[in-house]
């Protein structure tokens, strides 16, 4: 049977092309990219198997084994789960790790039914080949990097702005110590594919603008090569006054927040803190939310940018001041971001 392929990688995450991978949940839980959804041929025991029988007795033995594992009845519900999958996604395309003997089975398989769909050529290899070479090639981007202290409005300054890409969506955390739930971060190769397909939704002739980042943001960090072309770009400051920074803050994260994870991330920077200012900011924090009271945590909040925040950033911003080219409020920062991005 002559099997339909596709090598548009560009197209595949440009467009979010809809695809099936079919490698084991444990394999694609490393990484995958945006539009891909885990539809395994194999799960994770019986890879683990048909790996071991691969290594030792070769792939016809491997195949043989297999096709004893999953039997009838599970093989008719992994197909179903596909056909519903292609009934609603009809550009869907089929993906393993290089295109190779799970894909094809998988295409078989589902050919049977009457429903044809391509396997994605070198599979997620392939993807993430391509994906690395974008990364690398948007070093030569000209980028503009917006900037602020905490609390300043960075994230919806962006919001405001055409051809942006927002780091910190892509990584699900915020940047710092309580930007967010490090576990619910997704993998590091997920996290590059999705940088690698936000690059491929901008145009790279004009500015592209990105929110001032350390390298890290939460456990994740970006590519080398990419972060210090950011580094070496134009920087744009975002000025806000500490009473506003305060309720942005609390409105932003302390609202939707959880108790357990605020304690959680205070107790991370507590060495840097020292022990007698971690100890009021805890006594704060934990009235805050024990009692409602949201003078304690204007409270502790202010204490925490006073003390801890904007010096830190200050310090990083005085070693950069030769790159700052404007600095204002929220309408004009977003003004003249803009104005930059279509003078281009």
């Amino acid at each position: 049977m002559a099997i339909e392929v596709v090598d548009d990688y560009q197209g595949i995450l440009k467009n979010q092309r809809p695809v099936i991978d079919v490698r084991a949940p444990e394999e694609y839980g490393k990484g995958s990219i945006p539009s891909a959804i885990n539809l395994p041929i194999l799960n994770n025991d019986e890879r683990r198997q048909v790996g071991v029988c691969y290594k030792n007795h070769g792939q016809r033995k491997a195949i043989e084994l297999g096709q004893k594992l999953v039997t009838e009845s599970i093989r008719s519900k992994r197909v179903s789960d596909w056909a519903s999958f292609v009934d609603s996604h009809e550009d869907a395309a089929f993906c393993c790790w290089r295109g190779g003997l799970r894909s094809r089975t998988a295409y078989q398989w589902l050919a049977e039914t009457g429903s044809i769909i391509p396997i994605v050529k070198g599979g997620s290899k392939a993807l993430r080949s391509y994906c690395l070479r974008r990364i690398e090639e948007s070093t030569d981007y000209r980028w503009l990097v917006l900037g602020g202290r905490t609390g300043s409005g960075k994230t919806r300054a962006l919001q405001q702005l055409t051809n942006a890409i927002d780091l910190e969506r892509l990584a699900s955390h915020r940047g710092s110590a309580f930007g967010g739930d490090i576990a619910l971060q997704p993998p590091p190769i997920s996290f590059e594919n999705a940088l690698a397909a936000d690059l491929l939704s901008i145009d790279h002739d004009r500015p592209v603008v990105v929110e001032d980042e350390s390298r890290t943001i939460g456990r994740l960090a970006l590519p080398e090569s990419f972060f210090q072309s950011i580094q070496n770009a134009p920087l744009v400051i975002l000025e806000l006054s500490l009473e506003a920074r305060i309720a942005n803050i609390y409105d932003e994260y302390v609202v939707p927040g959880i108790r357990a994870s605020f304690i959680n991330a205070l107790w991370r920077i507590r060495k840097r803190l020292g022990g007698t200012r971690y100890r009021e900011l805890l006594n704060l924090m934990e009235h805050g939310f024990d009692s409602g009271n949201q003078e304690s945590h204007f409270r502790w909040i202010e204490l925490l940018l006073t003390g801890y925040y904007d010096p830190m950033y200050d310090y990083q911003l005085e070693r950069k001041h030769e790159r700052i080219v404007y600095r204002g409020r929220m309408d004009a920062v977003v003004q003249y971001v803009g104005e930059q991005i279509t003078a281009a």
